[in-house]
């Protein structure tokens, strides 16, 4: 395992985010295109590679942490400016971490 400070984890600006569209992304197998409401900090595109464990239809109006300040990606010719957070094991399953409770779009998550 890497260790990393304190100082840096708070570098990572986590946000929870509501999945507002989904969609498969033609020519891939993998990918999931997502429009994510960050409130304030308006509706962000991502794309993850979570098609093996969602459907875009299971992932609407879901409410779940992403990393908003990686840097842009593209991907299939398109930017991805966000990172989904999830879990996953050894076994190969995956799991989005979704809020208990209600939770403003774009409030910070620590």
């Amino acid at each position: 395992m890497d260790y990393i400070s304190g100082e840096d984890f708070f570098k990572v600006d986590m946000r929870v985010g509501e999945i507002v569209e989904a969609s498969e992304v033609e020519g891939s197998e993998k990918l999931i295109k997502m429009m994510v409401d960050f409130g304030e900090l308006g509706i962000k595109t991502v794309f993850s590679g979570i098609k093996k464990h969602y459907q875009p239809e299971q992932l609407m109006g879901k409410k779940t942490v992403f990393v908003v300040n990686v840097t842009p990606k593209k991907v299939m010719g398109q930017e991805s400016e966000a990172m989904i957070v999830g879990a996953d094991d050894d076994e190969g399953a995956m799991s989005l971490l979704l809020m208990e409770k209600e939770m403003k779009n774009g409030a910070r998550v620590y």
